[in-house]
């Protein structure tokens, strides 16, 4: 697939450009992602703010002409998606993707990810792994040190939510990480539904030391159907801040 060409100099951490104007970071990080994309392609279609940037700036491109298939990630972007004219299909009907263009919660080393703030994990893990490169846009505040300090939302099935919750809170013990797991819950007080039907545990850990041994032990829980750390999927992250926009590629960071 074609790469951006770079634009300014690299530093230690990928690719970094010069700001050109003083916008939303995030419609920064969408705009520079969108170089990314040529005529032909299926694209996965993220949720969330950004992505929801990525999103309007693309059906732009496809009323200037520009031929793509998208595959959204949840509800909220196929309405989205269908109301500005972008067109779409399903990931059975598009086949194998050649870019997932979505946000991110928090980005660790070795682009380690924490996604599902918006409760779509399960279908962007999907759609995520079946396209040839995950690109993640995010404003540079998403970058951090160690996974964690964003809640690690875990998708669950409704039949026996307290035992699940339990158990995760044992997996997650086991795995060197400690924190209150609790039930998330919409703006009325009842339990957040997703797309799925499925419910979503949100595990409060401040830390995460071994992403992936913690991802090995929530799956082995009965009733958990997955989890928000997006580990190996990521071969670039977009980060726009006050000082351009950086890339980060497996290795830089």
């Amino acid at each position: 697939m074609p790469h951006a060409a770079p634009v300014g100099r690299a530093r230690g951490t990928g690719t970094e450009t010069p700001m050109v104007h003083a916008e939303d970071p995030k419609r920064r990080a969408a705009a520079h992602a969108l170089t990314y994309v040529t005529d032909g392609m299926r694209l996965g279609l993220g949720t969330g703010s950004t992505a929801r940037h990525f999103v309007e700036l693309l059906a732009e491109k496809v009323h200037a002409g520009l031929n793509i298939l998208g595959v959204p990630t949840s509800e909220q972007t196929l309405s989205q998606a269908v109301s500005l004219g972008v067109p779409i299909a399903t990931l059975d009907e598009a086949g194998p993707l050649d870019l997932c263009i979505d946000g991110a919660d928090e980005v660790g080393p070795g682009l380690a990810l924490i996604k599902g703030g918006g409760g779509a994990l399960l279908r962007e893990k999907i759609v995520a792994s079946a396209a040839r490169e995950m690109v993640v846009i995010a404003d540079s505040s998403k970058k951090v040190a160690m996974l964690g300090r964003f809640p690690l939302p875990i998708e669950v099935v409704d039949f026996g939510v307290a035992s699940i919750e339990r158990h995760v809170a044992d997996a997650v013990r086991k795995a060197g990480c400690e924190g209150p797991v609790k039930l998330r819950r919409d703006g009325d007080g009842h339990p957040f539904v997703t797309d799925q039907g499925h419910l979503i545990l949100d595990v409060h850990l401040g830390r995460i030391p071994d992403p992936a041994a913690l991802a090995r032990a929530v799956e082995e829980v009965a009733g958990v159907v997955e989890h928000g750390l997006f580990l190996g999927l990521a071969r670039r992250v977009v980060l726009a801040g006050a000082d351009g926009i950086t890339v980060l590629e497996p290795g830089s960071f």
